[in-house]
């Protein structure tokens, strides 16, 4: 396993420059620049725009612009920085290093990811499951049913409405300051966990839609039939032999999800004004903030990397019978 996790490390190198090359010049392709921007909001229309264009580097081709983000050429002021040397810039926006604004805003996204991940599941799982177990039943038709809903209904749709009509009917709605968790813990449990149920019943449909066909699947099995012939008790069946081998297309769709724990979701962190990376991504693309759009973007590509590897590797403890080799 050593030499496959040595070489999806490798594998990595050139993807991220790939990703890196697509990311800046996609970010390059936003309406605009950082100088029509900064334009906009003064109110001395006489800002001599070439010395900006000079200053922040717009001026030169845009390839070249590129080489100096990632390191290979040197900077405006003749030093090498970039990328490759650990280093994201600075936001044109902020004024701030990329590294440290991400900083600041990805555990609101991470926690509120974290959680969504563990209703979906705490939701999802068991739903499927019992389904499964009981096919054709009443509970079956139930779960089903509501699986389906979870994926059709917009999360959106359903975090505006729980907003609405909580606020008409009771009264309530839920705090637009953030509370950080080392602050007061409570209170940041109590500002997240409506959003986190909102986003979690969304990704919990698939969830449950995948380990139902999967346990069916498993329950037809050989293996399952001679533990019934053994008198093995249900549970016992359930969780030992079925469960394990029904949960590896379910660790792959938790790993498709991921980037929920990354990014959170733009439209769910601006309805519940939550200062994430979603809204992050959003304002510094309002500002024409290529350095941070593209340094947003290639960190979310690289944690989605490494997520996948993990998933994969999971496989192995799952099942068995996979080899790395």
């Amino acid at each position: 396993m050593g030499s496959y996790i040595i070489r999806r490390l490798l594998i990595l190198i050139p993807t991220l420059l790939l990703t890196s090359f697509i990311v800046y010049f996609t970010a390059s392709l936003i309406p605009g620049d950082y100088i029509d921007a900064l334009m906009s909001q003064s109110i001395d229309q006489s800002v001599d725009r070439p010395a900006l264009e000079k200053k922040y580097g717009l001026d030169a081709p845009l390839i070249v612009q590129y080489a100096r983000w990632m390191g290979f050429a040197p900077q405006v002021d003749g030093k090498f920085s970039g990328i490759i040397h650990g280093d994201f810039g600075i936001s044109w926006w902020t004024h701030v290093p990329v590294l440290q604004t991400v900083a600041r805003r990805w555990p609101v996204s991470f926690e509120l990811g974290l959680l969504a991940l563990v209703i979906s599941q705490l939701i999802g799982l068991p739903i499927g499951i019992v389904s499964s177990l009981r096919q054709d039943s009443v509970s079956d038709y139930l779960g089903r049913t509501f699986a389906i809903l979870c994926i059709s209904i917009p999360a959106f749709w359903l975090a505006t409405m729980v907003i609405i009509y909580p606020s008409i009917w009771w009264r309530y709605m839920p705090s637009i300051f953030h509370i950080r968790f080392t602050e007061d813990p409570l209170g940041n449990l109590k500002m997240f966990i409506v959003p986190a149920i909102v986003l979690g019943l969304s990704m919990a449909g698939g969830t449950m839609r995948m380990i139902r066909t999967m346990m069916l699947e498993v329950n037809r099995q050989d293996y399952i039939r001679t533990a019934w012939a053994k008198g093995l008790r249900e549970g016992t069946i359930t969780r030992r032999h079925a469960l394990k081998n029904a949960l590896i297309p379910v660790v792959t769709v938790i790993g498709l999800q991921a980037p929920v724990l990354i990014g959170g979701t733009v439209i769910i962190e601006d309805i519940f004004a939550l200062p994430g990376m979603g809204r992050l991504g959003i304002e510094a693309t309002l500002h024409r903030d290529q350095q941070l759009v593209s340094g947003i973007t290639l960190l979310f590509s690289l944690a989605l990397m490494l997520i996948n590897l993990v998933v994969d590797l999971s496989y192995a403890a799952l099942d068995p019978r996979i080899k790395y080799k």
